[in-house]
């Protein structure tokens, strides 16, 4: 599905100050989700230092259920986050936030139960690309061709990088 309301794909340089907005929303969503019952973890990109990315921080919650999560909407939307139930047709395992409510937007919020694979690989991903520069490189030039491909296709961007970061998490979680 194409969004003309969208701004095109744009993949930018890596950004210093991509950390510093992560922690000071991991503090913010640290008053909804306690440290001690949830983890909350850069992820995407934007956590992965000298990688390009679209620059919108992306956060994965780890919640012991899913009812954790979805008691918490009201005070997520009070910090601001949109709740977006109609990705749950393609990911019923996660609950998806972003903010702020209206384009262009600056966090991805995925909440999800913590024992899920979900979790799992989006965590493997981060971590292989940190440890691994020739496969961020290999993805920064994936993410360029599909971003110039795609344009506004936020969809057929995304549909692109699956068989690569499908192939690096596998390696991963050998």
């Amino acid at each position: 599905m194409q969004d003309d309301d969208r701004a095109p794909v744009e993949i930018v340089a890596y950004s210093l100050d991509w950390p510093r907005r992560f922690a000071a929303e991991r503090d913010a969503l640290a008053r909804v989700f306690p440290p001690d019952v949830f983890s909350i973890d850069h992820v995407g990109s934007t956590a992965v230092p000298g990688l390009g990315a679209k620059p919108i921080v992306d956060i994965l919650i780890g919640a012991p259920t899913l009812a954790e999560i979805e008691a918490r909407i009201p005070a997520l939307e009070m910090l601001g986050y949109r709740y977006a139930p109609e990705h749950e047709a393609a990911l019923p395992e996660r609950r998806y936030f972003a903010k702020p409510s209206r384009h262009p937007r600056l966090y991805h919020v995925h909440a999800v139960r913590a024992d899920s694979r979900f979790h799992r690989e989006h965590l493997a991903f981060r971590d292989a690309l940190r440890a691994d520069a020739a496969l961020a490189a290999e993805y920064l030039t994936l993410k360029r061709a599909l971003a110039a491909r795609h344009g506004r296709d936020r969809e057929g961007y995304t549909d692109g990088k699956a068989a690569f970061i499908r192939a690096a998490v596998d390696r991963a979680c050998v």
